[in-house]
């Protein structure tokens, strides 16, 4: 019932609207979640989100105005945004592997390869680490000839400068063994990497 009510009063409101200065003016027309069309030269905040038709001086249409984005539609637009970006960087990846191997025992060199190379720091971290531990050993055990380490009251104050180095020790021994479990990770990284682009080649080219 409301909707012919409506309508009968359209050219009426329109003729309110466009008198005067309002004709330099926008106008528009939409419909709210009930169905009511609605006329105005704005448009309220709480028809925000409604998309709205803009109208010229004899009320027709002449444009068209989307509504402001709501919560569930941002979240919807940035989901899909990350489903192209991820769409778009695996066909890329796809090129590369296609591009740069000839076959699996290709993929499977460079991993060797990679992993070698990983194999060779680690190795490297952890003979420093242990140098490092057997330095800092060692200077725990010289300390221990000094108060306050030793409780002797005859026993010579500690020299200056050596608990900062047993510090500094201790935090290069703290540094190092960080640093390590990274490049451990890394390996595990690389190498399912490489698991990946196995599978990921056989099934571009059809191998089993």
């Amino acid at each position: 019932m409301k909707m012919p009510v409506v309508r009968a009063l359209v050219p009426l409101l329109l003729l309110g609207l466009l008198s005067g200065p309002a004709i330099a003016q926008k106008l528009y027309r939409w419909v709210d979640a009930n169905g009511q069309v609605h006329y105005g030269d704005h448009v309220p905040p709480e028809y925000a989100n409604q998309d709205r038709e803009v109208l010229n001086a004899r009320g027709m249409e002449i444009g068209r105005e989307e509504g402001a984005e709501t919560a569930d539609e941002a979240r919807a637009r940035e989901e899909e945004q990350k489903r192209a970006k991820a769409a778009q960087e695996q066909a890329q990846h796809d090129r590369m592997l296609l591009q740069t191997y000839q076959n699996v025992d290709e993929i499977e060199l460079l991993r060797q390869r990679r992993i070698e190379q990983i194999d060779s720091q680690i190795t490297l971290q952890q003979q420093s680490l242990a140098n490092l531990k057997a330095r800092h050993a060692e200077q725990v055990q010289r300390a221990s000839r000094f108060q306050p380490a030793n409780k002797d009251p005859k026993a010579p104050p500690m020299p200056e400068g050596m608990a900062d180095d047993i510090q500094r020790a201790a935090s290069d021994i703290k540094t190092q063994e960080i640093n390590l479990e990274k490049r451990r990770k890394e390996r595990i990284s690389v190498n399912a990497q490489f698991d990946a682009d196995v599978a990921r080649f056989k099934e571009l080219r059809g191998l089993k």
